[in-house]
């Protein structure tokens, strides 16, 4: 579609963050245009796992992931070596989707909510009241920055300060092969993790996470024999793909008429699975605070959802960076299985940190014991 003269919401970024936002606007009942360079079907290199709460996140958007299609995982497990330990979700089921799935479905949902969407468009710059995309001005009462980790739209509003700003690297690759039991397997090693979601009846989605930019999935998998002898077998189905997981809270995420969501807000770490669900429950906190014309109301908000997942995030890599520390709380764990089923209820916002603080009482004491 053509850019508009003019529009109440102009969103940049046309990825799930983007066009979450977009959908929560226009169901406020703003007009809203999504601009993006790229064209539908936007990929990234994710985890590709949503979890229960991430799915009823998008359910309180009108979204039903279910209809793209995916793969239920009724839990998590963690291997490290020969000790595992496994726990189903409190309630519900977490969703191996791919991400041109979700995003050709975000894509459906917008454009039936009433959403202009025009892709293909460069945006270059924020001048009063309004955006420059194509070589024109667009009008707008509120510009949506949704353009991801390295958002122009962040340095162009003067948003970049940060409280902290770290980074480890990601490669994904595809296999043709069955899950294992149902679950999402996150399996430890030196230095970075493996982790494996299903996707379809006979894919798998895995990802290596580490600090070392240069490590691939081939010279990792010798770590994991186990998982080495499992795609080997398979085989894969798509090409390998790199990209950056960070973790970064703004000390704003929003200034003047400019609000960011997503990954251009901030992040947490691709351990904890938390993206897609973030961006979600900051769409519908972005969303009301345009109704009430209170910005200030949004970053109130966008602070309190991160709060747990950033916890989440501190607490799994420590795991990541002391391999003692990590040995011990698996091994602590899988000795006490309701420890972890407890940890993962923490991690999708079914049990509160401070509720869970008996519990890790209980797992300190069990790490020294062992």
């Amino acid at each position: 579609m053509p850019l508009p003269d003019s529009t109440d919401v102009f969103v940049i970024g046309g990825g799930p963050a983007g066009l979450a936002a977009a959908i929560a606007a226009r169901r406020r009942g703003f007009d809203v245009t999504v601009a993006d360079c790229s064209a539908p079907p936007i990929d990234k290199a994710c985890g590709e796992g949503i979890m229960p709460n991430g799915i009823a996140a998008a359910r309180a958007l009108g979204i039903d992931l279910s209809l793209a299609g995916g793969v239920p995982f009724r839990g998590i497990r963690f291997r490290e070596g020969q000790t595992s330990v496994e726990a189903a979700f409190p309630h519900g089921c977490g969703l191996g989707l791919r991400r041109t799935a979700l995003h050709r479905l975000m894509v459906d949902c917008a454009e039936a909510a009433g959403v202009t969407l025009v892709w293909n468009a460069r945006v270059t710059g924020l001048p009063e009241n309004g955006a420059i995309a194509d070589g024109c001005k667009v009008r707008a009462r509120w510009i949506v920055g949704a353009d991801g980790g390295h958002s122009p739209v962040r340095r162009w509003a003067g948003l970049d300060a940060c409280h902290r700003d770290s980074r480890r690297y990601g490669s994904r690759r595809h296999y043709r092969a069955a899950a294992a039991n149902g679950l999402m397997e996150i399996h430890w090693g030196q230095g970075c993790q493996l982790y494996i979601t299903p996707v379809g009846a006979s894919e798998i989605c895995v990802v290596l996470v580490s600090r070392d930019p240069h490590l691939r999935l081939d010279d990792a998998l010798p770590q994991f024999p186990e998982v080495a002898r499992r795609v080997a077998a398979a085989g894969p189905s798509t090409l390998e793909r790199g990209g950056i997981s960070a973790s970064r809270r703004l000390k704003a995420v929003c200034r003047g008429n400019v609000a960011l969501v997503g990954d251009a807000s901030g992040s947490v770490d691709v351990i904890t699975g938390e993206g897609l669900c973030l961006l979600f429950q900051q769409a519908v906190a972005l969303a009301g605070a345009l109704a009430a014309d209170d910005l200030g109301a949004y970053q109130a908000a966008h602070r309190r959802i991160g709060r747990r997942p950033e916890f989440m995030s501190r607490l799994m890599l420590l795991m990541d960076a002391s391999g003692r520390l990590r040995d011990r709380a698996i091994r602590a764990m899988a000795s006490r299985p309701r420890l972890f089923a407890h940890m993962l209820a923490m991690h999708v916002g079914e049990l509160s940190p401070s509720a869970f603080a008996i519990d890790g009482l209980a797992l300190g004491w069990q790490m020294l014991t062992l």
